[in-house]
């Protein structure tokens, strides 16, 4: 089967031609759009990841360039339009979990590195100032740790600050019983914004998470907690934790996506003019961290988005039911 490859990087190209077998592989830099969708032309399969476009209009183009199957290479499927691709009668399939440990253990090494202002430290210590002044942390241990989702991730996440000796919380529609006998405590949303220290999101994207985070849930969360965000950007209403971070309610800010991230992540700018003024502000704060979408970025993790991809391409093209199915 002739695939394309949208949004593709160095590492997408080497993981991918390592583990295939028998598909034609296209490779294309471009992330899929309107304008981008004609580069398919010719292929049975298109593979996307976070930032892809796939609303009606450019699955109607895919349909008609005859394109037959979208594979996700990510958990995440929120930036496809469900609806037209049943209409259109498209397989849409996608890698569940790939490495729930390297984004929860990513979401731990933001937390480390605000706390105790690591990356604060290394400049510093290039520089040849070996000062601690202004690098006060504070002990994990005995503080109270809210989880917001405990799929996979967010179970890892959990489990790793309950080693730490966190006391943590837990909102979920259903609770995870192994947690609770681990100690998890699954309370109200609002019970958890109130007590927690440290506040992280490990949540899917959908109509009733978009921007969870905002002026109201701000308003209720304990002066000066920390907030991380390893799942997705629009979780969080970026210009609502900006006023929350110059009012001092939010402490620190530790983010790993961020809602307009499609016209900056994954890409290097910095020999451009930047005019997203809302990241330019949150890079301006000392007491917030950002990195680049990276959290899932692990030798481990990359294995498993290929050979779980391709495996389900092969499933799909042999007729065969594919487990990692949304749609067909």
């Amino acid at each position: 089967m002739k695939i394309a490859f949208f949004s593709t990087q160095p590492y997408d190209r080497q993981y991918f031609t390592r583990f295939n077998k028998e598909h034609e592989l296209v490779y294309f830099e471009a992330r899929l759009g309107r304008e981008t969708a004609a580069l398919a032309k010719g292929c049975r399969a298109v593979c996307v990841f976070v930032n892809d476009v796939l609303d009606k209009e450019v699955l109607q183009i895919l349909q008609q360039l005859g394109v037959e199957i979208i594979a996700l290479r990510c958990a995440g499927y929120n930036n496809v339009d469900l609806k037209a691709a049943s209409e259109l009668d498209f397989a849409v399939v996608r890698v569940p979990a790939y490495s729930p440990h390297a984004v929860a253990e990513h979401a731990v090494a933001l937390i480390l590195s605000l706390n105790r202002k690591i990356h604060k430290a290394y400049n510093r210590v290039r520089e040849g100032n070996f000062s601690l002044d202004r690098l006060t942390g504070f002990d994990l241990y005995g503080k109270t740790v809210g989880v917001i989702g405990t799929g996979k991730i967010g179970a890892v996440f959990a489990g790793i600050m309950g080693g730490f000796g966190c006391r943590v919380l837990a909102f979920d529609i259903i609770a995870n019983r192994d947690l609770e006998a681990n100690g998890v405590k699954y309370l109200p949303i609002m019970d958890i914004l109130e007590q927690s220290d440290i506040l992280s999101l490990h949540c899917p994207l959908n109509d009733q998470t978009r921007h969870l985070i905002n002026d109201q849930t701000l308003s209720m969360i304990k002066p000066g907690s920390m907030l991380i965000n390893t799942s997705r950007g629009a979780l969080v209403d970026t210009e609502a934790a900006i006023n929350a971070l110059k009012s001092g309610r939010l402490g620190y800010l530790g983010i790993d996506v961020y809602e307009q991230e499609e016209k900056l992540f994954f890409y290097d700018r910095s020999e451009e003019l930047i005019e997203d003024d809302l990241i330019l502000r949150l890079i301006s704060f000392p007491n917030v961290l950002i990195t680049a979408h990276q959290g899932f970025f692990t030798e481990e993790a990359l294995t498993q988005i290929a050979v779980t991809t391709l495996e389900n391409i092969d499933l799909y093209a042999a007729g065969l039911p594919v487990k990692n199915s949304i749609l067909g």
